[in-house]
């Protein structure tokens, strides 16, 4: 909340160095509002995205959402233990629009389709509180 974020272009994911290279004069937008989104709600998950990206967290170790390239992730193969965060950055009608930062040539270039469900969610989405960004 204390840093603008900056465009993927300029601060791009750098996994294999862990290099980073913030610079805040290329921020360009920042949210001074943070709230938490209530575990296991979908409409409160889809309300806070609705608004901006949220952050939240997911199950990525299956083979099922390694090896995802398009449609919507909707099987309970997905798992639920969470491991790893993300940003929902938009919504379909059954469906969350979620940004990976695997790069984009993994899954939908960088993104995925991960189904609503009621509870924890498709992949654990719901499972732990998501903070709007």
């Amino acid at each position: 909340m204390s840093h603008k974020a900056e465009k993927e272009a300029d601060y791009p994911y750098t996994a294999k160095d862990g290099s980073c290279n913030y610079s805040s004069s290329k921020g360009v937008w920042s949210n001074t509002k943070r709230t938490n989104v209530a575990h296991g709600s979908s409409s409160a998950l889809l309300s806070a995205i609705a608004h901006t990206p949220t952050s939240v967290s997911i199950s990525a170790s299956s083979n099922l959402f390694k090896n995802y390239s398009t449609g919507v992730v909707t099987s309970s193969y997905c798992g639920t233990s969470t491991n790893h965060a993300i940003l929902a950055v938009g919504y379909g009608p059954d469906f969350y629009i979620v940004k990976n930062s695997w790069g984009r040539y993994w899954g939908d270039h960088g993104y995925v389709k991960i189904g609503i469900a009621d509870g924890v969610g498709i992949c654990g989405i719901q499972d732990h509180p998501s903070y709007p960004n």
